[in-house]
């Protein structure tokens, strides 16, 4: 079987919401450079509690702590924004707010991947990638 994927970021998005389904606290899966700095992205924003990545047999592996045993997962729901059918891009004036601001989008920009709070104080557009909260 492949472990290689049409649309990585979504895969990863699955796997979380998968393991936070299950209340599996980490996961393991294919490291890629937009999937390990989304993943920092929420681990800065309070969502995740540790991103490492670490050597595989083939390549690398990015290794997500969701939370500690014992205690709550902090993403109550994580989806996909902008697809490879049909991407989504914004303006900065027009980035959306999640939940009243209570959650975050994550944008892929010129300056690389921020929330979308930061690109708007930049003044900085790109493609959602996805809606955490």
């Amino acid at each position: 079987m492949s472990t290689t994927s049409t649309d990585p970021v979504a895969d990863m998005l699955s796997r979380l919401r998968n393991a936070i389904a299950v209340n599996k606290t980490a996961l393991v899966m294919p490291h890629s450079k937009v999937k390990e700095s989304v993943a920092k992205l929420l681990k800065s924003a309070n969502y995740l509690d540790e991103v490492k990545t670490s050597k595989a047999d083939v390549g690398k592996n990015l290794e997500i702590t969701i939370n500690q045993p014992g205690t709550n997962a902090r993403i109550t729901a994580i989806s996909r924004m902008s697809k490879p059918g049909r991407r989504h891009y914004v303006k900065s004036e027009k980035m959306p707010t999640i939940k009243g601001g209570r959650g975050i989008v994550v944008v892929s920009t010129s300056k690389g991947v921020m929330t979308g709070d930061d690109a708007r104080k930049k003044h900085i557009g790109g493609e959602l990638i996805c809606k955490v909260y």
